[in-house]
């Protein structure tokens, strides 16, 4: 039998087109989630690693086929070292799935104004800041080990957080709905490999994370003043004021309902 009389001999059920989709689906899910990334880089390395097994075996080489075979053994070992943080990234997006976050508690509405009107007269003063915004996303983890506020989001107490010399201004504040929970938070640093990143701590925190969480995270440069922010591992640089409220309404829409 040919391997076209094969092909016709295969019986594809509506279950098959179900399973075939759902791995298709989670194999770009992957895909997309370390594109970009120096992850992918090793990914690329990792199926090189397990392809010469079968290479191995197919022109009957023994010690390439017994090494590879050690190899394919801690292969699933090595996928969760290298890529611990790939994939709490993915189990945390899971959980703010739109299917998930039905059975989610309302959020008071983020007020955009104080937050806008705060960001343009830090970048007028070249006062370096960093503010995230939870969205979906707990970021729980970082208001913890930071100083808590919980105070009304106003632009006069965003701007006194982040003035030079105070006990609060490094580090990021952090926003859930109407109230600053915490300032002086420490965030994860982007890995990104990408040689464009030429900037400081504040950015790079921004861009780290934005690519753990689905924050909306703004940075003020003390250099030249320029606002910035970073969502879903992209930095949107050299925003002016109504440029930033768009984003905002776009990426905190949902909180508004």
């Amino acid at each position: 039998m040919n391997w076209y009389d094969r092909l016709l001999s295969l019986q594809f059920t509506w279950r098959d087109a179900i399973d075939v989709t759902i791995v298709a689906f989670v194999i770009y899910s992957i895909l997309a989630l370390i594109r970009g990334t120096r992850a992918m880089q090793v990914s690329i390395g990792l199926v090189v690693l397990g392809s010469s097994f079968f290479v191995a075996r197919a022109f009957d080489l023994p010690a390439l086929e017994a090494i590879s075979r050690e190899i394919l053994f801690y292969l699933p070992f090595a996928v969760i070292v290298l890529f611990q943080a790939e994939i709490r990234r993915a189990l945390a997006r899971m959980a703010s799935n739109p299917l998930l976050s039905l059975v989610a508690s309302v959020t008071t509405p983020v007020p955009f104004e104080a937050i806008a009107g705060a960001t343009a007269v830090l970048s007028a003063h070249r006062i370096g800041a960093l503010i995230a915004i939870e969205r979906a996303q707990s970021l729980r983890m970082y208001t913890e080990s930071a100083k808590p506020v919980d105070a009304i989001v106003s632009e006069e107490l965003l701007i006194s957080i982040f003035v030079p010399g105070g006990p609060l201004h490094d580090g990021a504040a952090i926003i859930r709905g109407n109230r600053i929970v915490a300032a002086g938070a420490f965030l994860p640093l982007t890995t990104s490999a990408d040689p464009k990143l030429a900037h400081g701590t504040r950015h790079r925190a921004a861009l780290g994370l934005s690519e753990d969480s689905d924050a909306l995270v703004l940075v003020i440069s003390e250099e030249n003043g320029s606002i910035a922010a970073a969502t879903e591992g992209v930095l949107h640089e050299n925003l002016d004021r109504e440029q930033l409220l768009q984003l905002m309404h776009e990426r905190l829409r949902a909180m508004r309902k």
